[in-house]
């Protein structure tokens, strides 16, 4: 068996990377579950539009459809052509471009929607309407009836063009169970591509996900969509529970910029599957590409990368506390459960700060390519435990001070080594 390559951390040292399988062992599968077979819609041309800072020109949309198309998401979904003239040409350029991917616009469930959209040459039309109360009553002002029957007649129009449609409900989790798998059942007897689940407000958790979808697993034999907004942070966590109980895709959007808070983050879904099933996910992504996407949208909208983002944020692999530090020095799946080399990432040992320990500067010691014992590290370690209660030190302010114990303990031992050649006798 050929062992795992040497990893560097984050000052260059060799890190032997030996990742165990999951911690759980193997267990028994739900039957319905997609877990390993799912497809990711992603959003941010369209939810991601509506984040606050965001203004797409036609340039930047196409720079981010090809960067997401490379990646390898199966669908990139466009803000509707009937939101304006140049949202109606952008959606024409980018189906033109001959991605991998399949182009999807998201309309509202409105014949004048849908006319427009089906002549921009997308591969399908997310359409979408609100069913709780709260929107039939303060929104668009529709009964469930005549809800109903502008599905079905949406529906049958793009079907009619040879388009991909899926059928949406908006506020899923504030609506009328009985409602909602009556319109499911209504449209999946037409034949629609999806049904679509979305909760628009981020109110619901993952047993309420899991307890829906699975009930309408058992009404419609078509796919499953699921759009899930991260007001209360349980975006990803609802996406995995709608993969368990047999959704079939994932919208999401990058750094899950969208409306408020937004909806599932591209990367952090992506962190989660990959601990799900890591031959799969990266059989299917390009995870390396993810950083330049997050960079290349954050530009665009004018936002920093946050600190803790999942996988591409600085602190992401970084490891400080002097426990933690020797044990990933020893074997970096002690405290990681990803492996930042699959994501294009590399790990970093801190070690300028009071919490150090002193096997990581015993690591960085022979970086540095420095000839100092166990006593000796252990001597220095004291010295920057000590400088470090009075302020952190940087790397380079580390290794100064590293070289100087050497410095200091070499020109220590040549003095001592003249000294014994002066006392011997002539």
């Amino acid at each position: 068996m050929t062992p795992p390559p040497a990893q560097q951390n984050g000052n260059g040292a060799a890190v032997e990377s030996i990742h165990t399988p999951s911690a759980y062992g193997p267990k028994y599968a739900d039957f319905l579950s997609r877990v390993d077979n799912f497809s990711i819609i992603e959003s941010t041309l369209r939810e991601g539009e509506q984040f606050a800072n965001a203004f797409f020109d036609t340039e930047t949309k196409i720079a981010i459809a090809k960067a997401l198309d490379d990646f390898g998401v199966e669908y990139i979904e466009l803000t509707s052509p009937a939101a304006s003239e140049q949202s109606r040409q952008d959606c024409e350029a980018i189906a033109k471009l001959g991605l991998k991917a399949k182009i999807l616009t998201h309309v509202r469930c409105h014949m004048d929607d849908a006319r427009i959209a089906v002549e921009t040459g997308v591969d399908g039309l997310d359409v979408v309407i609100g069913t709780s109360s709260f929107l039939r009553e303060f929104s668009h002002g529709k009964d469930m009836t005549y809800i109903t029957k502008q599905a079905i007649e949406v529906v049958n129009f793009i079907k009619s063009k040879g388009l991909e449609v899926r059928f949406s409900s908006e506020d899923s989790f504030r609506s009328d169970l009985v409602d909602l798998l009556n319109i499911y059942r209504a449209v999946d007897k037409i034949g629609v591509n999806r049904v679509g689940i979305a909760d628009t407000v981020g109110c619901a958790n993952p047993r309420q996900v899991y307890e829906l979808v699975r009930t309408l697993r058992g009404v419609v034999s078509c796919d499953i969509e699921c759009h899930f907004h991260d007001d209360t942070g349980c975006g990803i966590a609802n996406a995995y529970a709608a993969l368990e109980a047999g959704a079939t895709h994932i919208d999401t959007s990058v750094l899950g910029i969208g409306e408020r808070n937004g909806i599932t983050p591209l990367g952090g879904f992506c962190a989660r599957m990959y601990v799900a099933n890591k031959e799969y996910v990266m059989g299917k992504y390009k995870l390396h590409k993810l950083r330049d996407i997050e960079n290349l949208v954050a530009d665009a909208v004018q936002i920093q990368v946050p600190f803790n983002n999942y996988i591409t944020g600085y602190c992401a692999f970084t490891h400080k506390a002097g426990i933690h530090a020797k044990a990933i020095l020893n074997n970096p799946s002690t405290y990681e459960i990803l492996k930042p080399e699959d994501f294009g990432m590399t790990r970093y040992v801190s070690i300028g700060h009071r919490l150090t320990g002193w096997n990581a500067v015993k690591n960085r010691v022979h970086q540095l390519g420095l000839k100092l014992n166990d006593d000796d590290v252990k001597a220095v370690t004291a010295q920057i435990k000590e400088l470090a209660d009075i302020r952190p030190l940087n790397i380079d302010e580390v290794d100064t001070l590293l070289r100087k114990f050497h410095e200091d303990k070499k020109v220590g031992q040549e003095s001592a080594a003249m000294s014994a050649d002066d006392d011997e006798p002539n």
